[in-house]
C-alpha cells in the first residue's frame, strides 16, 4: 500500500505539478500512510486469528527465517484450506488493488512523459519514476511467487528466498535507490571513491 501511495505521488509530481501541494497535502499523506498500517493490520489480525484456530502437532521449528503464514501453516496437523483461501484471497486482494493503482499511475506518467517537448524534463521525470518502478517490481514480483502459486509446489527453501527479498533486500535497497538520485549523496561517493583510489 506504502508503493501505490508512491506512486500516486509520482503522478501527482509529474502529472499536475502546480497542484502538487494542495492535493498532496500533510493530511492525505498521514491518510495514505495511516490507510497503509489500517490495511496491514485487519490482513495480519485475520490470519493470526485463523491461525489460532489450527491444532499443531509436529515440531515446533519453523523452517524459515522469520514467522510468516505459510511455513506456520507446514507445522499444522489440521485441516488448512481455510487458511490457505484466506491467504490467496487476502494477498490477491492487496496485490491486485495496489497494483492496479500503481498501473494507472505509471499510464498517466508515461502519456504525461511523452507529451513533454524538452529532453532534459523527459530524463528528469523517467529517474525520478525509475527507481519506484525498480523497487515495486522486485517486490511485486517476490511477493506473487512466495504466495500465488499452489501451496504443494511451494518448496520451503525457494519461499525462503523470496522472503529475503521482499523482507530484507527491499527495505535496504529503497534508501539506496532513492538517495542516489540527491546530488548531495552523489558527491560525497565520489569523494569517497576518490579517497580509495
Amino acid at each position: 500500500y506504502l508503493l501505490a501511495a508512491m506512486a500516486v505521488d509520482r503522478y501527482v509530481a509529474i502529472c499536475k505539478p502546480l497542484r502538487y501541494p494542495i492535493i498532496m497535502s500533510r493530511t492525505v499523506c498521514i491518510q495514505l500512510v495511516a490507510g497503509s498500517y489500517v490495511m496491514g493490520s485487519i490482513n495480519a489480525s485475520v490470519h493470526t486469528g485463523f491461525t489460532f484456530s489450527l491444532s499443531f502437532c509436529k515440531s515446533n521449528n519453523i523452517n524459515h527465517f522469520f514467522c510468516d503464514v505459510p511455513p506456520i501453516l507446514a507445522l499444522s496437523c489440521s485441516n488448512i484450506d481455510i487458511n490457505i483461501l484466506l491467504l490467496l484471497v487476502f494477498v490477491g486482494f492487496n496485490l491486485v488493488s495496489t497494483v492496479l493503482v500503481v498501473i494507472f499511475s505509471y499510464t498517466y506518467i508515461v502519456a504525461a512523459i511523452l507529451k513533454m517537448t524538452s529532453t532534459a524534463g523527459r530524463k528528469k521525470a523517467f529517474s525520478t519514476c525509475a527507481s519506484h518502478l525498480t523497487a515495486v517490481t522486485i517486490f511485486y514480483g517476490t511477493l506473487s511467487y512466495m504466495y500465488l502459486q499452489p501451496h504443494s509446489n511451494n518448496p520451503q527453501e525457494n519461499t525462503k528466498v523470496a522472503s529475503v527479498f521482499y523482507g530484507i533486500v527491499i527495505p535496504m535497497l529503497n534508501p539506496l535507490i532513492y538517495s542516489l538520485r540527491n546530488k548531495e549523496v552523489k558527491e560525497a561517493l565520489k569523494v569517497i571513491g576518490k579517497k580509495f583510489i
